[in-house]
């Protein structure tokens, strides 16, 4: 059974950091490309960043693109989200997710495996 468990979630000020991360479970970790997603309420997931399996290749979405980055340990199992700079815009509940394909890296529903989400709220 494959679990992703998000952890790392909470309130902040603009301005400050967190760290999340993911935890994943039930597979062999390094055969799957890593991402995080975000959702804000009355807004469709979006793309946040995505790693592939061995970590030399990272993607980013233009709007966190020199404020956050995606590393993994394939030795933990764990995939992290540092976000710096963060802003009230970046106000969501944050998904990670697993693919073993990398090509659509971006795109939600080219994953197969996701995580509950962790509440990321930054005030102004």
């Amino acid at each position: 059974q494959v679990q992703l468990v998000e952890s790392g979630g909470g309130l902040v000020q603009a301005g400050g950091s967190l760290r999340l991360s993911c935890a994943f479970s039930g597979l062999t970790f390094n055969n799957y490309v890593m991402g995080w997603f975000r959702q804000a309420p009355g807004k469709e997931r979006e793309f946040v960043a995505a790693i592939s399996v061995s970590g030399g290749n990272t993607y980013y979405a233009d709007s966190v693109k020199g404020r956050f980055t995606i590393s993994r340990d394939n030795d933990k199992n764990t995939v992290y989200l540092q976000m710096n700079s963060l802003k009230p815009e970046d106000t969501a509940v944050y998904y990670c997710a697993a693919k073993m394909v990398l090509t659509g890296v971006r795109v939600a529903s080219m994953y197969k495996y996701w995580g509950q989400g962790t509440q990321v709220t930054v005030s102004s």
